[in-house]
């Protein structure tokens, strides 16, 4: 099982996302239902180490918080572009989050991620991207909700990229915009 710790995104603001992307040639976009901010990529496990991670992360304490998208950005890989995101903000409920499911998942034998937390909502990946210096074209949308809740997710390789399923929410409630 390949898994990951995210928050699921409401309907609007996904909606919002998918009317946003565009403009770069070679940029593989992410379907609707890909969008998703990953608190903590888990990667391969067994199914009894998953019943492990998910009975720790039902110990995570979440705090509800309003949630607005930021500012466009792209991460770099040996100089080229490979990933358009969206920021979210404020960032540090997003850190405080992570760090508690991190702190969760070292419980369940999981070792540390190294790398720095940025939340961000992953648009489009591709090496060979070509307009990037143009992106975005127009302002990222504004949109507001309310983070209550996380998910684990298993995400399954496919033709046209990852598929995920939720294989739990914390809590059951979910989220609900603002």
């Amino acid at each position: 099982m390949r898994l990951f710790v995210g928050l699921e995104l409401p309907a609007p603001v996904k909606a919002a996302l998918v009317a946003f992307m565009g403009g770069v040639a070679g940029a593989r976009w992410q379907r609707e239902a890909q969008l998703h901010l990953t608190l903590r990529f888990i990667g391969e496990v067994d199914r009894h180490q998953a019943q492990d991670i998910a009975a720790a992360l039902g110990r995570v304490n979440i705090r509800a918080f309003a949630a607005e998208l930021g500012e466009a950005g792209l991460f770099e890989h040996r100089g080229r572009v490979d990933t358009l995101w969206v920021g979210v903000r404020p960032a540090e409920p997003f850190a405080g989050l992570a760090k508690s499911v991190n702190a969760a998942l070292a419980g369940a034998g999981i070792a540390p991620d190294p790398r720095a937390f940025l939340p961000h909502i992953t648009l489009a990946r591709g090496r060979g991207m070509i307009g990037v210096t143009g992106w975005p074209q127009v302002p990222v949308p504004r949109l507001q909700w309310q983070v209550g809740g996380f998910a684990l997710f298993e995400s399954h390789m496919g033709k046209d990229g990852s598929d995920y399923a939720v294989l739990a929410r914390w809590p059951q409630s979910g989220f609900r915009p603002i």
